[in-house]
């Protein structure tokens, strides 16, 4: 009767285990589909979408069904002949999940990842839109300089409205795949002591994901490389194939700028007049800039240097976004300019326009 007992005590719990944990299902609509239309879930891997499952359109609507072991950050995405290409981002977890995907504002209900992040896009939304109208305004050519200075100004402080949304719910949310994703996302445009606060917080389920292991590396590279610290060296070559090192140039009584560039990169292209202009003032009052550069095709590097008037040296080892003194670095966005005193030691970082005026002439007094 006692072994009977704990049989039934173990089916119990089991049923209850069953129970807690039913699946997903997701439903939903997509704006202009029609019937027998497919919709695939996908997940982003190595700069492209990966398919790991379709429904059909069937009255109306999609789902789909499957068990979910932790939560996953995964697209819907939509195409037919004749049809604009649709696409949503959402969190794949267990529970009733609803999706409407439309060309303007797709909405995300349900599971509690997918309410906090709906939350998030309900205020960064209307945001994106003001974002896309002023682009449009900025970048027509009837405009006078004077009021493309005064969209410009207006973007700039968009911006700084979106950036706070964002960290917001980023804070808000960092103990959930919520904020993780976010901080996934934006790490990169993060200063250290923001970083090193949410890392702290950030589950220690999180320990062994892909994202949250390259950020935490990124992050002791930039306390290596930070202000204060002293330069660290590597080697690459110059566009003629030759070998040479970072500290051919710096620690050498000379100020030295560095500047993480790519002829493939349009801001480093709108930024490259100012170093010129910063080069032709100051390069006689030892001070020098060397150009890191992230092509991947020697050709289009050599093009890019006689184009934009380049003067300074260059070192390359010609690997994208694999560049080693950009990792070396934690550069993670160009235009990306480090300012090394005569002694070898970090100024400054992230410098451009103005200020990166200032604090060379400031470092050369």
């Amino acid at each position: 009767m006692k072994k009977l007992s704990y049989l039934l005590a173990a089916s119990a719990l089991l049923a209850a285990c069953a129970g807690g944990n039913k699946g997903y299902t997701v439903t939903g609509t997509v704006e202009g589909a029609a019937d027998g239309d497919t919709v695939y879930l996908a997940t982003y891997v190595a700069r492209q979408f990966v398919k790991l499952d379709s429904a059909v359109i069937t009255n109306g609507t999609f789902t789909f069904k499957g068990v979910q072991d932790t939560t996953a950050y995964r697209y819907l995405t939509y195409s037919a002949e004749g049809k604009k290409a649709l696409r949503t981002d959402f969190f794949l977890e267990n529970g009733n999940i609803t999706v409407s995907i439309t060309s303007e504002n797709d909405h995300l209900a349900g599971t509690p990842s997918n309410d906090a992040y709906q939350a998030y896009q309900d205020q960064i939304a209307p945001l994106s839109q003001q974002m896309r109208e002023l682009l449009k305004a900025y970048q027509d050519t009837t405009q006078t300089q004077e009021q493309k200075d005064a969209t410009m100004k207006e973007l700039e402080e968009l911006d700084g409205k979106m950036t706070e949304v964002t960290k917001n719910a980023m804070a808000q949310n960092i103990t959930n795949p919520v904020g993780v994703m976010l901080l996934k996302q934006t790490y990169y445009s993060m200063e250290l002591e923001e970083l090193d606060k949410l890392l702290a917080q950030v589950p220690a389920t999180f320990d062994n994901d892909e994202g949250i292991i390259r950020i935490k590396e990124n992050v002791e590279r930039q306390k290596q490389t930070a202000v204060g610290k002293q330069f660290i060296d590597f080697e690459m070559k110059d566009p003629e194939g030759n070998p040479v090192k970072l500290s051919d140039y710096v620690g050498k009584g000379k100020v030295v700028l560095v500047d993480f560039w790519a002829s493939w990169c349009g801001p480093c292209r709108r930024e490259m007049p100012n170093l010129v202009e910063a080069y032709k003032k100051y390069k006689n009052q030892n001070f020098e800039i060397v150009g890191v550069s992230l092509d991947r095709d020697v050709e289009a590097w050599k093009n890019g240097i006689e184009k934009l008037g380049i003067t300074w040296p260059q070192m390359s080892d010609v690997k994208y976004w694999e560049c080693e003194g950009a990792k070396l670095y934690a550069v993670s966005s160009i235009p990306h300019t480090v300012l090394i005193g005569a002694d070898g030691t970090i100024l400054a970082r992230g410098l451009h326009g103005e200020e990166l005026q200032e604090k060379v002439a400031e470092a050369l007094k």
